[in-house]
């Protein structure tokens, strides 16, 4: 993740909170008086976007230091100190929501990935993949934070990988033909991934050599089905409607990866306080 990925989402999101006015209830408080603080974990979970906290504290203030106690990624309990701030209280104060904003979006994020990679770990070997399904404009910040978690990207954009799905195949008229006409287009430059609905649908994928078939919404019995027809060539993902509670079966299965869209498009924010000292 580069600081280009993320600085213009502060720069929207410090302009959205402070208009034009600026934040006027600190104005009318405090002028050049210093304050230290100290973020604080209220939840169970995984720390992620530390660098953006930081961040948005800094692009309001540089002179503002925060210093974290804990790295990316470390598993977080109520009442851990995660950190300590000091800064021009007119700074820190006015900085404070949108900061707790990203940190605790993104580390919901990563809290929901783990909790899904810990399941599937106790079912089978199957990786967890993120999805295309995240908020407008924060798909990099997302899949950012499913890595933290523990989860693996799938394709970013419609850019970087084939992946035809019923509405592509249906137009074509089959797997097969959907198949050729993007070999025809673009020869091997790109991975290919083909959704399958049913094991004859499996069966003709394979056939064509693939990278990977997207078993979708596939009973768990016909998931077995697929890995036994495909004896690990190409990858199998599982996917639709997939729960946390479906996991560790679905994993037992033996698919490759399970790709779930409730990382990024259901997250629950993961709750941190900032805790303010004196005013100096």
């Amino acid at each position: 993740m580069q600081r280009s990925d993320y600085q213009p989402l502060i720069d929207a999101a410090l302009t959205e909170d402070l208009g034009q006015t600026g934040d006027v209830t600190t104005s009318a408080l405090f002028t050049a008086e210093m304050l230290e603080a100290q973020l604080v974990s209220k939840d169970t979970g995984v720390l992620a976007g530390s660098e953006l906290f930081a961040a948005v504290f800094q692009t309001v203030d540089a002179q503002t230091t925060v210093a974290f106690h804990h790295d990316e990624g470390a598993r977080l309990e109520p009442g851990t100190t995660v950190a300590d701030l000091r800064g021009r209280a007119t700074s820190v104060l006015c900085a404070e929501r949108v900061a707790l904003n990203f940190l605790g979006f993104l580390s919901g994020i990563a809290t929901a990935a783990r909790g899904c990679v810990d399941e599937a770990a106790r079912g089978g070997n199957a990786v967890i993949l993120d999805t295309r399904k995240t908020l407008p404009g924060f798909r990099v910040l997302s899949k950012y934070a499913t890595t933290v978690g523990g989860a693996k990207n799938h394709r970013m954009g419609l850019y970087d990988m084939v992946l035809l799905k019923d509405n592509h195949i249906d137009r074509a008229g089959s797997i097969t033909a959907a198949v050729a006409r993007v070999r025809e287009r673009w020869g091997s430059s790109y991975r290919i991934e083909v959704e399958c609905r049913t094991l004859d649908e499996v069966r003709e994928a394979k056939g064509l050599r693939v990278d990977m078939i997207m078993l979708d919404n596939m009973s768990v019995e016909s998931m077995r089905e697929a890995v036994r027809l495909c004896a690990g060539e190409p990858m199998l993902e599982a996917s639709g409607n997939m729960t946390r509670e479906r996991i560790r079966e679905v994993s037992a299965t033996g698919v490759d990866a399970i790709s779930i869209g409730s990382l990024t498009h259901s997250v629950r924010s993961f709750d941190f306080s900032l805790q303010t000292g004196t005013v100096r």
